[in-house]
């Protein structure tokens, strides 16, 4: 999958949330999303 660029949208995805809840993008449609992450962050050192 190609990096995204500021302006384009976002592919569909479905996530645990920080309750470990299922979250799907589709939730939030119409509204602004912030995504945040670690990607290191499960990892050793």
């Amino acid at each position: 999958m190609a990096l995204l660029k500021e302006g384009d949208t976002a592919p569909a995805f479905d996530v645990p949330n920080q309750k470990n809840i299922p979250t799907t993008l589709a939730k939030f449609q119409g509204q602004h999303v912030v995504l945040w992450w670690y990607p290191k962050a499960d990892t050793p050192g």
